[in-house]
């Protein structure tokens, strides 16, 4: 039904197009072949217009319905890709880039109506404008879309408390994405957080980080290539688990080298968080106003809380970089430096907690033999 109804119209144009040529070129035909039809009769007149007729359903009209099924085809095909390419795109940004265009268009209006009187580059000047200020206001728009959804979510007029919740809570799946760096994917335990479902939003993986781990997968080295080949399977894992909405962000800056700057930078773009292990990654980030999570800052905040003065049963393993000192661990793995326990190596002591000492690289007990 599509077919026939873009066909008919795409016939009408054409025909309508022949009528209008033939209308506008009979006069200098006729004047080629010395013919002059003002000095003719009603019957030369009639014969003309028939001609012109004839040419224009005849001529164009058949053109048009030829050509129409590859018009079609055509048009169908780019339009599906447009729409598929389009269908990708977070809702936010169609939204704002469509804001952006329109007061761009209007800004750009306000602007050329005094410039559209000049003579010769009056009638050009608004359309000049009109394509400048919608590009500008596109641009803008999309780096301000973060403020532009939150306001338009704001002043939204919400029907019930229920629906309020529904709102915010499908913002909050569409509006957050956790960016992932490649120490996260090496590390391999973002499957488990995603699992649990604590990481909520969008995961974005970006293509320069699967660049990285690409190259770290191909090292000669079997360690670097082990870790790489790590993380392309958690990648993979992670699109196949189904739990989390993954996207492989294709936007890149040619002219910075440093991954972890691009991470920044996309994070700043699309108003993420970087899910990162690595210290000096989060203090950059931090000191540029984009947030951060921390796997090994999660990873210390969920294990067993040990308080100065607490007394614990543990096992000697080895003897510390200090004199007369020993090293124990807990069963998370947290290191326990024992003072004066050198000789005690290799041996389940009791020991008491002097103080804790937390980073983000980790934490570390300090004790004493009881």
């Amino acid at each position: 039904m599509l077919n026939r109804i873009l066909t008919i119209t795409i016939t009408l144009v054409f025909t309508v197009t022949g009528l209008l040529v033939a209308e506008y070129s009979k006069s200098y035909v006729f004047n080629f072949f010395n013919y002059s039809l003002e000095n003719s009769g009603i019957l030369a007149n009639v014969i003309a217009i028939v001609i012109s007729v004839a040419i224009g359903i005849l001529l164009f009209g058949g053109m048009g319905y030829a050509l129409s099924p590859s018009i079609i085809s055509y048009t169908l095909r780019y339009t599906e890709a447009i729409a598929t390419v389009l269908s990708k795109l977070p809702s936010e940004d169609i939204i704002s880039v469509a804001l952006g265009v329109v007061v761009g268009l209007v800004v750009a209006n306000l602007f050329g109506a005094p410039f559209s009187h000049l003579p010769i580059v009056g009638a050009y000047v608004p359309l000049v404008l009109s394509l400048v200020f919608a590009i500008i206001g596109a641009k803008v728009a999309l780096r301000k879309r973060t403020d532009i959804v939150s306001f338009l979510t704001r002043v939204s007029p919400l029907k019930s408390s229920k629906d309020s919740t529904k709102k915010i809570a499908v913002r909050s799946d569409s509006c957050t994405y956790k960016i992932l760096d490649t120490s996260v994917l090496i590390d391999g335990r973002i499957v488990d957080i995603l699992k649990t479902g604590f990481m909520e939003g969008t995961i974005v993986i970006p293509k320069f980080v699967l660049e990285e781990l690409q190259k770290i997968a191909d090292s000669p080295d079997t360690l670097k290539r082990n870790r790489g080949r790590r993380g392309l399977d958690i990648v993979k894992e992670i699109q196949q688990d189904g739990i989390s909405k993954v996207e492989i962000s294709t936007k890149d800056y040619e002219d910075i080298n440093e991954v972890d700057a691009k991470l920044v930078l996309l994070a700043k773009d699309i108003g993420g968080v970087v899910a990162t292990n690595d210290y000096n990654l989060s203090k950059v980030a931090e000191i540029q106003g984009v947030r951060i999570l921390n796997i090994n800052d999660l990873a210390n905040a969920v294990k067993p809380a040990v308080l100065p003065g607490e007394e614990l049963i543990v096992y000697l393993a080895k003897e510390g970089k200090e004199h007369g000192q020993a090293i124990a661990y807990l069963d998370d793995g947290t290191m326990i430096v024992v003072e004066s326990g050198k000789q005690a190596v290799n041996s389940n002591v009791a020991v008491i907690v002097t103080s804790v000492l937390q980073t983000s690289a980790g934490r570390m007990i300090f004790a004493k033999m009881k």
